[in-house]
């Protein structure tokens, strides 16, 4: 079955609020969508990173309170 589609969409403001590495952002309409995730060591680390917690200071950043 072929199908065609003919869109017109103007977006005058688009918020995204959160994008996590399984996010899709989809506007108008697609065939397929195939998920593709790719791991690349960029900074040649050799070593996992160490865990949070203890004196790590990255631990110790405020939050806000959910309310």
């Amino acid at each position: 079955m072929s199908l065609t589609i003919y869109q017109t969409i103007t977006i005058k403001q688009l918020r995204v609020d959160s994008v996590s590495n399984s996010s899709v952002l989809q506007v108008g309409s697609s065939g397929s969508i195939r998920s593709l995730s790719q791991l690349y060591n960029t900074g040649g680390f050799t070593e996992p990173a160490p865990q949070l917690g203890g004196d790590n200071p990255l631990s110790f950043v405020p939050l806000p309170n959910p309310a």
